[in-house]
């Protein structure tokens, strides 16, 4: 699976960028079990500051993957992480004005 990705981006696997992906990807998952298993919870400090987070971690890979693509570094399917990546903050971004306004109101 790293491999295909990667090709995608213009980069060559090697044992060290597996490594690398795998470990990447554990922790990708850990976060999506963290956001499912808080998805119904009320507007709270924590769920704000995952919120957060999230969208930093977001919009940071977002930048660095246009700077890797500007300096030649990554082809141009890394545009498409990058697109993605800059939309999921946008959408934590939209979810969490749109909490706070609730709060607010209710």
């Amino acid at each position: 699976m790293p491999d295909w990705l990667l090709s995608i981006w213009g980069l060559e696997y090697s044992l060290t960028v597996g490594v690398v992906a795998r470990r990447s990807a554990m922790l990708f998952a850990a976060l999506g079990v963290m956001f499912y298993l808080v998805r119904n919870e009320s507007p709270s400090t924590t769920r704000h500051a995952l919120s957060n987070g999230f969208m930093v971690g977001c919009w940071g890979l977002a930048a660095l993957g246009f700077g890797e693509w500007l300096n030649g570094h990554a082809g141009p399917g890394i545009l498409l992480a990058v697109v993605v990546e800059l939309a999921l903050g946008l959408a934590f971004l939209q979810t969490k004005r749109v909490s706070m306004e609730l709060e607010t109101v209710g």
